[in-house]
């Protein structure tokens, strides 16, 4: 398995790097056992040896190999669910809290990418729009409410006559532009930090998938061909987790997500899809997401699926989403279609926690994975280190088991997700 290429991507096709860490091999005696080589494996391997921890990270196929080498790239400010439902979960105070780590999130990743020079296409700001009327007052009110409770004057609401002039995506009524997010290449970034994971210290070990992880004063983690011996695992599985650990595994939902890649675009064209080169993305349930590659592609994804199957043609699958709002692509090549497995939970909202007094985990992003999976490293080497206080401010978001468990949860989702595209299609 070791040296197995990325899934054929547009992000694999341009990646700025080609990195290999051998399989583990025989015993290993460590601090801290990573098992996942995503964002939050990443990021924790490389706050804690900036603390000083002996690390060994465990992935399974190769680094960035999961959502983290495949996903829209866009960096969000906040959580994934807006402060005003925060607010009536868990209370302004906390709600509080939540958008400072959310904020420090974004600049989390701002702070790594300049620290150790990741190439990756950083850009700024996001554009959120919405094609039903009622919405706008929603979008006016989280703009007011941002400002005028917390501060936060970095995002503004765009009436429609002003989103005409920024994009030629059609049927759109208003939207919010926040100059707070992010976007960027999401494998290049991945990428960037494993090699300075590697620079730092870390043991990076890839095709070595964990088979079990049994707890104890010292966690034995166990591969095909080694174990690891750690006073403390951390589990950054996401929506890989299969069968290594059953109770967190209720609590989050593997779904598939697409997204294509175009031809090159002319200027002048790219410049009229999107005119200030801000990623986009859209209020529906199944949200629609899109942005301009380097090379000023349309990186656009949209469309899941509830099993394991992919659709045979990926691109096609998601041409058609594209082209309900850019009708003038329909002649456009589509040179990529690619897929991934992402985790959500029952209320979107991630899910931190410890399932000893030395095994902690982080899981369930639902799609605001670059950040918050970034900021779970930072929290989860500082609650390794003693300090918890930020660390339980994210664990103790509200969290679901999804009905039925790992055995039903598939098709009750697929049910559920099938009312809720209705709904997106119908209005």
């Amino acid at each position: 398995m070791q040296n197995e290429p990325h899934v054929n991507s547009w992000y694999a096709a341009s990646a700025n790097q080609q990195l290999d860490f051998p399989a583990l091999r025989g015993t290993v005696q460590t601090d801290v056992c990573v098992i996942g080589g995503g964002y939050t494996g990443l990021s924790t391997a490389i706050h804690l040896r900036q603390r000083g921890y002996s690390v060994t990270l465990l992935e399974a196929r190769r680094v960035g190999w999961g959502a983290s080498g495949r996903n829209g790239g866009h960096v969000g400010t906040g959580q994934r669910v807006d402060q005003r439902r925060l607010e009536r979960w868990v209370g302004r105070e906390r709600a509080r809290d939540l958008w400072q780590l959310g904020l420090e999130a974004v600049a989390t990743v701002d702070r790594l990418i300049a620290q150790y020079a990741i190439d990756c296409d950083l850009r700024r700001g996001n554009l959120h729009v919405t094609a039903r009327t009622r919405e706008t007052d929603d979008l006016r009110a989280e703009v007011e409410h941002l400002d005028r409770v917390y501060d936060f004057r970095e995002i503004r609401y765009v009436e429609r006559a002003e989103l005409a002039a920024m994009t030629s995506a059609r049927g759109f009524q208003g939207g919010t532009l926040n100059l707070g997010a992010r976007h960027l290449h999401p494998l290049n970034y991945a990428l960037g930090l494993a090699r300075a994971a590697r620079d730092l210290g870390a043991n990076l070990h890839e095709a070595s998938p964990v088979l079990s992880c049994k707890q104890g004063d010292r966690v034995q983690v166990t591969t095909g061909a080694g174990n690891v011996q750690a006073r403390f695992v951390v589990l950054g599985c996401n929506g890989y987790l299969e069968k290594l650990e059953p109770r967190m595994a209720a609590r989050m939902m593997p779904i598939n997500n697409y997204m294509l890649a175009t031809e090159p675009l002319p200027e002048v064209l790219a410049r009229r899809l999107i005119r200030d080169d801000v990623s986009m993305s859209d209020t529906l349930f199944v949200v629609n997401y899109w942005k301009l590659s380097a090379d000023r592609r349309l990186l656009f994804g949209g469309g899941e699926s509830y099993t394991r199957r992919f659709p045979a043609d990926i691109g096609q699958f998601v041409r058609k989403n594209l082209l309900r709002l850019y009708p003038e692509l329909a002649a456009t090549r589509i040179d990529y279609g690619w897929g991934g497995t992402l985790a959500i939970t029952m209320n979107r909202l991630p899910d931190f926690g410890r399932l000893a007094s030395n095994i902690y985990y982080a899981q369930g992003y639902s799609g605001h994975g670059v950040a918050i999976a970034t900021l779970a490293g930072k929290l989860l080497a500082e609650v390794i280190s003693g300090t918890a206080e930020r660390f339980d401010v994210m664990a103790s978001l509200p969290k679901k088991a999804f009905p039925g468990g790992t055995l039903l949860r598939w098709p009750a989702l697929a049910a559920g997700m099938l009312f809720y595209s209705l709904r997106d299609r119908l209005g």
